[in-house]
This record gives structure tokens, C-alpha cells and sequence, in this order.
């Protein structure tokens, strides 16, 4: 298999209360993937757990330096002889608040790229459902790129980040042209805009876009949507799980991003403009 094409895998999970349990969970599916062909594997948004409420899951978060996953995972990683990404891992912070932090590692087991979730879920659904993210999680500032060969280049994101066009307009500038949309998506906004959504990040940017999903109920009630999906450049959904948990699975190949962005180089008409109030 030449560098141009790079086979990918999204783990589509079901994390419940227990750390180790969904430790184990995911590193069955990331194995499972390897032993299929895929060179790189991604996990979703919460991959070692939900918890809920949140002041719950801000008391069970250990410190990065004591988090037995930053341990478990890249040596697996090395293990496989793959690229992985898990899509985001808790810890605690200084603040006494939390960190959603996103992890690339590399073949040979070394953190390649961390990205911290910029944007934070705080939302009132019309259901009555109530989020709060910001109340113990410290959000971000920084957008992040990775290579992953001389083709791919990674943009990572988390979860709700995909609703602000302009990260991934940034990431794509920036050299990135497979984003990484791990994710923890609510049913009712699920159903309203997540596909819809993760085609238009391909879209507007020419990218492939991967994008694991939790699914399914978890602890406190709360539910999550599914629907792990991989896209193509012009925004063809290559693989896609809807219920359950498992993996998908697509080869990739870098020439399609050329083609993208050959017949729509949307991303070198950008224009400064202000804005007039008449």
C-alpha cells in the first residue's frame, strides 16, 4: 500500500462509569481494527468515560501524570504498529476543573499532538435538556495539525467544534485535509444536524472527515446519537455506523483531495469584507 492511500478505522462506543472497563473496551475495538488493515484508528469524544452529573465526573478525573489510559494507549499503539487517536481523554487540571484533551499517537508509541476542545457545549434544547460543559472543563486555544504520512495531515477538532466552520476553513489553510471530528453527540441534535453537518466540514474544506461516535444510553440518562461516519472530499459518506457499538472501516486516497479542491478552490477565494448596518 503506497502512502497516498491510508486505511482508517472509527471505533464507534457505548463508554459507561468505569474507567478500566471502557479501557479495555476500546482497546479490544482498536485491535480489532489493526488486525483489519487499518494503519490509522480513531476513538470517540469521552472514550475512558461518561459520567454524569458533572460535578461527578470532575471528582473521578485523575491528573494527567497518574492516567493509567496515557500508559494503556500509546503502548498499543506501538504494539500494532498503527497511528492512533483517542478522541478525547478527561484529566484534571490545576483549576480544579477538567481538561478534554484529544491524543495523536504515533507507530512507535510517542504522543504525536494533543488538541484541547476549544469550543464547550453549553446548550438548552428544546427538549429540556440542559448542558452545561463550561461549568468543568477548561476550553482551549490553540487549533492543531499533525502528519500523519507525507500525504495526510491531521486537523483535530472534539465534538461540538463542528458547528464553527472557521476551525476547520484555519485547519485546512494550515495544511490539514483529514479532519478528526471525535464526538459525544446528543440524540435530538443528532438526528437534527449531525450528518448534514460532518459533509459540510468535507465540503467546505476538500477533506476527508472521520468522525467516531459515542452511542447509546449512558449513565444519568443521558443518550447519545451514533452514527460514526467516514467522508469523503465531496462529501460522499464512505462508511457509516448507525446503532451500536463496533467499527468502520475505508481506505483512503490523497487524490481525491487534489480533485476536491481542483474543481471547487473554494479555500483560495477567501475575501476580507466588513460588515455595513443600513
Amino acid at each position: 500500500m503506497t502512502e497516498s492511500l491510508l486505511k482508517v478505522a472509527c471505533v464507534q462506543m457505548n463508554s459507561l462509569a468505569d474507567l478500566g472497563s471502557n479501557i479495555d473496551k476500546a482497546s479490544a475495538f482498536i485491535r480489532e481494527a489493526a488486525g483489519r488493515g487499518a494503519q490509522f484508528v480513531a476513538t470517540p469524544e469521552n472514550t475512558c468515560y461518561m459520567k454524569y452529573p458533572l460535578p461527578k465526573k470532575r471528582d473521578a478525573t485523575p491528573k494527567e501524570q497518574d492516567h493509567p489510559a496515557l500508559s494503556i494507549f500509546p503502548a498499543l499503539a506501538k504494539d500494532l504498529g498503527i497511528t492512533l487517536l483517542i478522541g478525547s481523554i478527561c484529566i484534571h487540571n490545576e483549576e480544579d476543573k477538567i481538561i478534554n484533551r484529544s491524543y495523536l499517537f504515533n507507530a512507535q508509541g510517542k504522543t504525536q499532538a494533543t488538541y484541547d476542545k476549544i469550543h464547550l457545549f453549553d446548550a438548552n434544547l428544546p427538549q429540556g435538556e440542559v448542558y452545561k460543559e463550561s461549568d468543568i472543563v477548561t476550553s482551549g486555544n490553540e487549533a492543531v495539525t499533525s502528519r500523519i504520512n507525507n500525504y495526510f495531515v491531521a486537523g483535530m477538532s472534539v465534538c461540538y467544534d463542528l458547528r464553527f466552520a472557521y476551525l476547520y476553513r484555519s485547519l485546512a489553510h494550515a495544511g490539514a485535509n483529514l479532519m478528526c471530528i471525535p464526538s459525544a453527540f446528543t440524540v435530538p441534535t443528532g438526528k437534527a444536524h449531525w450528518e448534514i453537518l460532518q459533509r459540510a466540514r468535507a465540503i467546505e474544506t476538500g477533506s476527508f472527515v472521520l468522525a467516531p461516535a459515542q452511542v447509546g444510553l449512558h449513565e444519568g440518562e443521558r443518550r447519545t446519537y451514533g452514527h460514526s461516519m467516514i467522508v469523503s472530499p465531496w462529501g460522499r459518506i464512505l462508511a457509516q455506523k448507525e446503532e451500536g457499538e463496533g467499527i468502520i472501516m475505508a481506505e483512503l486516497d490523497v487524490t481525491e483531495v487534489g480533485k476536491a479542491r481542483t474543481a471547487l478552490p473554494q479555500l483560495s477565494h477567501d475575501r476580507k469584507y466588513s460588515v455595513r448596518e443600513d
